[in-house]
């Protein structure tokens, strides 16, 4: 069984976001290393609930993305998940200190979730 254990929560304006959930949650927040527009959030110590991410969003009408932990291999894992009528997108990205990562989506192409090719570290 796969469990989400990482979300984004895409935004048309990250700082906003960041401000907001900085203050409303108390969460820590911080741009990742290399310039790129992802802000990762630490939402607390323990082993309970996970971290996440808020990043610029893509798509239009784009909400909160949940990755999966799941590892990405092509053979393995797409050929189920196709049969269950998702999608993928095709893209592989490398993200650095990270792995590779792919998204995909459900049946009805409106929910993307994240697919790590290796387990995501326990605190990113």
């Amino acid at each position: 069984m796969s469990r989400p254990v990482h979300f984004e929560i895409t935004a048309d304006d990250p700082a906003r976001a960041v401000r907001f959930y900085e203050s409303a949650f108390g969460w820590k927040i911080h741009q990742m290393d290399g310039g790129i527009r992802y802000w990762l959030a630490d939402t607390g110590d323990g082993d309970r609930g996970i971290n996440g991410a808020i990043s610029d969003r893509q798509l239009p009408g784009q909400h909160t993305i949940n990755t999966i932990g799941r590892r990405l291999d092509r053979r393995r894992y797409s050929m189920p998940f196709l049969k269950a009528g998702g999608t993928v997108t095709g893209k592989i990205d490398d993200i650095p200190n990270i792995g590779r990562f792919t998204y995909a989506f459900d049946t009805r192409g409106l929910n993307a979730f994240g697919i790590p090719s290796s387990p995501l570290p326990a605190r990113m």
